[in-house]
């Protein structure tokens, strides 16, 4: 009896050991038949929904004539890629249904009547592969829902770098009116005269840094540097405020009424926002030589040129 026993057990282990393996082995089928179904190309492409460009051309020949002449118009000879990547139905969605309902514009993605969060996120599913727009959705302006047509006319009348709706700064003025102002001012950047951009300075599609500065090749935000290279250093006598407080805390940026952008018309009261504290400021006996009651010692930068920092002196002496 015992031996029939042990081969009785050895045909139920044996049973039960093949019940699991085909347990697993199901359910690793069906996750993959689920994943695969996850990344297969939706229904609407292979019944046809995306009816291709031509179709399109029918009833909007300006409109494609205009698009001709953009960077997307590329895309039209990507015939490897599958029919979503492709021409108008890669930005507005499949036409089939579009065309079905005799051009009703509800049966098509349009981006005049959609959200900006929706808008956004039809053009970043290309764009957002691009090194500069990858962070657009943390960004000022994508957290602000300004949407990507606010900027930009896909079908422009006229060919334009970048597909910009107006010529910056005037489209950066439409929402940034206090700026305009600043420039206005008699010491300013030369953006206004077309000598530089505001994106020269700022990363209009998002960016890491505060205000979307753009980051200079030394890794700090003091894009400053990037146009007033002596003032970069490595100093061996470094100046604090530069440093770790940035340009902005004596400087405005965009357009001041103050020689070099300053915040203060008077230097030694600009001086005096960290210095008032020094000793010998405001004293009348030596060895208080800095008394800044006197005229003969209340231009600072006479003697303390090198204020950005300096290789010879603590003092930012010559």
């Amino acid at each position: 009896m015992r031996p029939r026993a042990s081969i009785r057990w050895k045909l139920k282990a044996s049973v039960v050991l093949l019940a699991l393996v085909l347990g697993v082995w199901v359910v690793g089928s069906a996750k993959g038949e689920a994943e695969a179904s996850e990344f297969a190309p939706q229904e609407s492409e292979q019944t046809g929904g995306y009816v291709g460009s031509e179709t399109c051309q029918i009833c909007h020949e300006d409109i494609y004539n205009r698009y001709a002449t953009t960077a997307h118009f590329v895309t039209e000879s990507w015939s490897a890629r599958k029919p979503a990547d492709r021409g108008c139905e890669a930005c507005h969605g499949p036409g089939q249904e579009h065309v079905d309902g005799g051009g009703d514009p509800e049966k098509i993605f349009n981006f005049k009547t959609q959200p900006p969060k929706a808008v956004n996120a039809h053009c970043l599913r290309c764009h957002e592969r691009q090194e500069e727009r990858h962070n657009f959705r943390q960004g000022e302006h994508g957290l602000n829902r300004v949407a990507c047509i606010d900027c930009h006319d896909p079908h422009p009348a006229k060919p334009k770098e970048f597909l910009v709706a107006k010529e910056v700064p005037t489209l950066c003025y439409q929402c940034h009116g206090e700026v305009r102002q600043q420039f206005k001012r008699p010491f300013h950047h030369r953006v206004p005269e077309r000598g530089m951009s505001c994106t020269t300075c700022h990363n209009q599609h998002g960016g890491f840094n505060l205000r979307q500065m753009r980051a200079t090749s030394g890794g700090t935000d003091l894009i400053c540097l990037k146009c007033h290279t002596e003032k970069q250093g490595p100093f061996v006598f470094e100046h604090a405020p530069v440093r770790l407080e940035g340009c902005t805390i004596c400087h405005v940026p965009h357009g001041s009424n103050n020689p070099r952008l300053l915040k203060r018309s008077l230097v030694r009261q600009l001086c005096l926002e960290c210095h008032a504290n020094t000793p010998g400021i405001f004293g009348p006996e030596p060895p208080a030589f800095h008394n800044l009651r006197n005229p003969r010692f209340q231009n600072c930068t006479v003697c303390h040129v090198k204020i950005h920092g300096s290789n010879a002196s603590p003092f930012f002496f010559k």
